[in-house]
């Protein structure tokens, strides 16, 4: 059974940092890439990083210089280092299942929410 713990979520001040654990059981983690979501308040979600089995990255435009995915396959975890936060960074946040050829396996567990505000 699969299951997905995704932490690290937090109210930080615009220009602070967080860093994100999403922990997954059950599967074997290495055959995956693994991306992180965001989902504003009311928006549609947006995928903002990716992983890939052999750790080579993608990242959203809105996100790149200030955001790092990172993996530790012996610990079964993604992270995601957000640096430089800004208010448009607010949402909920939650990691994702793909093969490396783009299949999306879904997302595990409950999101964690970043809140960016002064």
């Amino acid at each position: 059974q699969v299951q997905v713990v995704n932490s690290g979520g937090g109210l930080v001040e615009p220009g602070g940092s967080l860093t994100l654990s999403c922990v997954a059981s059950g599967i074997r983690f290495e055959i995956y890439a693994m991306g992180w979501y965001r989902q504003p308040p009311g928006k549609d979600r947006e995928l903002v990083a990716k992983i890939f089995t052999g750790g080579s990255t993608n990242y959203a435009d809105s996100v790149k210089g200030r955001f790092t995915i990172s993996r530790d396959n012996a610990k079964n975890t993604v992270y995601l280092q957000m640096n430089n936060l800004k208010p448009e960074d607010t949402g909920s946040y939650y990691c994702n299942l793909f093969s490396d050829d783009g299949l999306d396996f879904g997302s595990r567990g409950q999101g964690t929410q970043v809140t960016v505000s002064a």
